[in-house]
C-alpha cells in the first residue's frame, strides 16, 4: 500500500495525523506493507526566516480571535497531540519559514531510503512541536540532519545553494492543481483520498477497508479468466 501525502513540518494536525496513523498501521501489523510518499506543502511560503509573534498572537490574529479564545485553541490543539502520546507544546512553538527543512527532506528522499525520510520527517516535527526549535535556523537543520542520519557535506551543500527547490516547489504545484488547499492531505494507492487528521479509528478502518479490496482485487487477477484473458 502506498500512502502519499502532503504535510508542513509547522502544521500541528500534520503531526497529529501521522501519528494516528501509524499507530494504526502498527495495530493493523502492516509496518512492512506500507510505503510513505512524503510531498512538501508550505502554509505560508513567505512566512519570516526569524520569529516575528507568538502562535498565540499570529493564531488570534489569523482567526480574528481575543487572545483568550485563541489561547484556548491553542491549547485544546495542544491536548490533542498530548492524548495521542506527542510532547506537544503548541503554544511555545517559534515559528518560521520551513523552505528549507522540506529541502532537507527531497536530499533524504533522494537516497530511496523510505526509513530515512521517515525518521527525518519525525524528527523535524518533533524539533519543532515539542524541543519548540526554530525550523529556519541553519544550525537546527544541520543537527537534525545529522541525528537521522544524512550526511553532513550534504546537507551543507542544500543548506548553502538552492537544491532541491525546484522540488519542493513541484510538489505545492501538484497540490493545488489537484485541489489540495490544507493539509494534512494523504491518498491511499493513488485512489483513495483523506483530507484532515482522522482519529486513530477512523484510520484503522480506512486501512482495513483498502486492504481487503486489495485482497479482492488480488484473488481477481488470479482466479479470473475475463475478455477471453487469463492472467496468471
Amino acid at each position: 500500500m502506498k500512502i502519499t501525502y502532503w504535510s508542513d513540518f509547522a502544521c500541528p494536525y500534520c503531526y497529529i495525523g501521522n501519528t494516528r496513523l501509524k499507530k494504526a498501521i502498527d495495530e493493523l501489523g502492516i509496518q512492512d506493507e506500507v510505503e510513505f510518499d512524503i510531498h512538501a506543502f508550505e502554509l505560508d511560503q513567505n512566512a519570516p526566516k526569524d520569529v516575528e509573534s507568538t502562535t498565540v498572537e499570529r493564531f488570534a490574529l489569523k482567526y480574528n480571535l481575543s487572545i483568550d479564545d485563541a489561547q484556548k485553541q491553542v491549547d485544546n490543539i495542544s491536548k490533542l497531540g498530548i492524548e495521542d502520546g506527542i510532547d506537544f507544546r503548541y503554544a511555545s512553538t517559534l515559528y518560521t519559514n520551513t523552505r528549507d527543512a522540506h529541502r532537507l527532506m527531497k536530499l533524504a528522499q533522494s537516497k530511496n531510503e523510505p526509513k530515512l525520510a521517515e525518521i527525518l520527517s519525525n524528527l523535524l516535527f518533533d524539533a519543532y512541536f515539542s524541543q519548540n526549535l526554530k525550523l529556519a535556523d541553519r544550525e537546527v537543520l544541520l543537527n537534525v540532519s545529522k541525528e537521522a542520519g544524512l550526511d553532513p557535506k550534504e546537507a551543507e551543500d542544500v543548506l548553502n545553494t538552492n537544491l532541491y527547490n525546484a522540488k519542493v516547489e513541484r510538489d505545492e504545484e501538484i497540490a493545488l492543481s489537484g485541489g489540495i488547499h490544507a493539509v494534512p492531505f494523504y491518498l491511499f494507492d493513488g485512489k483513495y483520498s483523506v483530507p484532515g487528521a482522522l482519529s486513530f479509528k477512523d484510520f484503522k478502518s480506512v486501512l482495513s477497508q483498502i486492504l481487503e479490496e486489495n485482497a479482492v482485487d488480488n484473488d481477481k487477477d488470479v482466479d479470473s479468466c475475463e475478455d477471453g484473458v487469463c492472467r496468471l
